[in-house]
């Protein structure tokens, strides 16, 4: 029934052919879909709300609105007399958009941000506002005809080809239906026994709420397993057509839609206090933070007390800010706890080095025991991209048999060819979603399914450091050349550049040994000097850093430069290794590193600013690792064939163009 009524809906699309863009049907349907709802909705109170208000009006705002909500038995309300079925021909604009204004505030919201009116103005214009009226008001979306779970089917529907109708955008704003339904079955997966639990109120969050897909599908898989639950949902959303559209779904599923906000999720959090039992979001691939960077970097600041407290991302890259943000909205385990679904690009598995912001925020969800698992989708799966993406599973109530442990899963081979491309989608995964969440939820390992400690994905970067050994080639006219360039040789006057040139060209070979090169260059400046041709030249820091840049490179038989008493390191051969956590970096050194370079040292210097020992602390997931399979070459033979075939066909084209 709720397929055929949305067939029915859609059909106005008709009316719309040639007046108006395919991709603005919905931008038409929807509205006028909702405001039916409304309407019907409301009739069976209508009376009672307009004597209310005409014995009311007089009283303040506040107490005069808690009366209309008690008259209207609903939590919006309209106090006009007008309804499509009165709208008449001859007025049906000025009337329609008197209609939509004596709604209350949360309802008419949502027609503003719709920017209703200016295509109700297009409709006039066209002569289409009357027949469109006309076609909604024979539609009956009465709830004793269609509950508000059927309504929201039809609803969902609705926006889902509204979404197929403008793919070039609907990537942005609307999460494909198969990755919805995966990824909240897959969030619920342990909880069915606590979900039946009778008078359970359960709190879903999306921060990234787009068209409500998430929040829909959520209060779906609850009310699957406990029609007597109670749901209730919250969402923020920063694009006011998608803003109206869930708003207005959650308002036809008897939602509170207050909780319901708008804005920027990051930089305005509109739900700071809140804490919720269920939070799922498909934030943006790769946008970048910079309009809200003072914001963000505020917040970051205040530490552990705000929400961006482990670290914060490359401004290029915004994705695990949502992550975070998620994170701070987790109840107390001993209140529950949370779980969080999330779907993400590549980027936030391996992007950043130890002791940048990625890294950081990786290492306190993985010494935390917050992440449970992730699954690697198939590639064109979503409307506007076609990159690889992963659903993040993380909880604070892990299973015993999962604390400690991450789950990864490759479901990248299991999906099915669409029919019709949608953008850049062209595969679905729907097919396959009972395997993933069977695959996720034996916990085993196969070919397809790996378990690991938290720690496996993190390493200890060590500073490898050899020694500095340099030869000088004093003598050099190229190298001299260079010299003559540097600041610090300008800074001698003409005749002490050339007296220090003098000296250079005395030396008849290189020098392997700084030490000597610097006694033997001291001694011939000094000889100078007594001789009268110039005064004593100082061969200060600032000199000794020019000539060791220009005049001398390492090399590996020369003798050793020490600085005090202490073997200097050469910046040039300075080297990282990134030592898995779970092995000592002094055992790994000297199996790994002490027998390809026998005078290399670790710098015990650089320590880690959590736990003070050497080397950096870092994490990655290298997904792709885990799951490799090397696949052979083809034979040279079957190569060679195939490029004779090609040649031949080659040959054959080119004799057709010269004929």
């Amino acid at each position: 029934m709720e397929q055929n009524l949305a067939n029915f809906i859609w059909g106005v699309a008709d009316l719309l052919r040639g007046d108006f863009k395919q991709s603005q049907y919905g931008r038409v349907i929807l509205p006028f879909t909702l405001l039916r709802r409304l309407e019907c909705v409301l009739e069976p109170t209508r009376d009672a709300v307009l004597q209310t208000y005409e014995t009311q009006k007089d009283q303040p705002d506040i107490l005069k609105e808690r009366l209309l909500r008690q008259a209207a038995k609903q939590p919006f309300y309209n106090t006009s007399a007008i309804t499509l079925t009165k709208l008449g021909e001859n007025d049906t604009y000025d009337n329609l958009v008197r209609y939509l204004n004596e709604f209350s505030k949360e309802a008419k919201e949502i027609f503003d941000y719709f920017k209703f009116v200016d295509y109700l103005d297009q409709l006039n214009e066209v002569n289409l506002l009357y027949k469109v009226a006309e076609r909604f008001k024979t539609i009956d979306l009465s709830p004793e005809k269609i509950s508000n779970h059927e309504m929201g089917l039809i609803f969902e529907e609705l926006i889902r080809r509204f979404a197929e109708s403008s793919n070039e955008t609907a990537g942005e704003h609307f999460t494909p239906r198969d990755i919805v339904k995966l990824t909240t079955d897959l969030l619920f997966i342990d909880d069915s026994d606590s979900l039946t639990l009778p008078g359970k109120i359960i709190t879903i969050y999306d921060p990234t709420a787009g068209t409500g897909g998430f929040l829909s599908s959520g209060m779906e898989h609850m009310l699957d397993y406990n029609r007597e639950v109670t749901v209730r949902v919250f969402g923020q959303e920063l694009n006011p057509e998608s803003y109206a559209i869930c708003k207005g779904d959650m308002l036809i599923k008897g939602q509170d839609v207050s909780q319901i906000k708008y804005g920027n999720t990051l930089s305005d959090d509109q739900l700071s206090a809140n804490k919720f039992d269920y939070m799922l979001s498909n934030p943006p691939f790769g946008v970048d933070w910079k309009k809200v960077e003072k914001a963000i970097k505020d917040e970051s600041a205040r530490g552990y007390e705000g929400r961006f407290g482990p670290g914060l991302p490359r401004v290029s890259d915004g994705s695990l800010l949502f992550l975070l943000h998620l994170i701070s909205k987790m109840r107390d385990p001993q209140e529950g706890g949370s779980r969080i679904g999330i779907i993400l690009n590549g980027s936030p598995l391996f992007t950043g080095s130890a002791g940048s912001g990625e890294s950081s925020i990786r290492r306190y969800i993985l010494e935390n025991d917050l992440l449970e698992g992730i699954i690697a989708l198939p590639t064109d799966m979503f409307y506007n991209t076609g990159i690889a993406t992963y659903i993040w599973l993380l909880s604070n109530r892990k299973s015993r048999e999962r604390k400690g442990k991450v789950q990864l899963v490759n479901a990248t081979e299991m999906y099915s060819k669409m029919r019709k491309s949608l953008g850049s989608k062209r595969n679905t995964i729907e097919n396959y979603i009972a395997d993933v969440v069977r695959l996720y939820g034996s916990f085993a390992e196969n070919e397809q399914s790996k378990v690991f400690d938290t720690t496996d994905f993190g390493y200890r970067r060590i500073t490898v450091e050899r020694p500095l050994k340099l030869c000088y080639y004093p003598h050099d006219p190229e190298r001299q050349a260079n010299l003559k360039e540097d600041n610090s040789f300008q800074k001698l006057s003409d005749a002490e550049q050339a007296a220090l040139l003098m000296a250079l060209n005395t030396f008849e070979s290189e020098v392997k040994s700084e030490r000597t090169f610097y006694k033997l260059l001291e001694n011939q400046v000094q000889q100078q000097a007594l001789q009268g041709k110039h005064n004593p030249i100082k061969l200060n820091t600032s000199l000794k850093k020019a000539l060791q840049k220009h005049l001398s490179e390492q090399d590996d038989t020369a003798e050793t430069v020490k600085s005090k008493g202490k073997i200097e390191a050469s910046s040039d051969l300075r080297d990282y290794e990134n030592v898995p956590l779970k092995e000592d970096i002094h055992a790994y050194f000297a199996g790994e590193v002490k027998p390809h370079v026998p005078d290399a040292w670790i710098d015990e210097s650089k320590t880690d600013e959590l736990d003070g020992q050497a080397g950096i602390v870092g994490y990655e997931i290298p997904f792709n690792r885990h799951f490799y399979s090397y696949t052979p070459p083809r034979p040279l033979e079957e190569i060679d064939a195939e490029l004779d075939v090609l040649s031949a066909e080659i040959m054959d084209l080119l004799r057709e163009v010269h004929v």
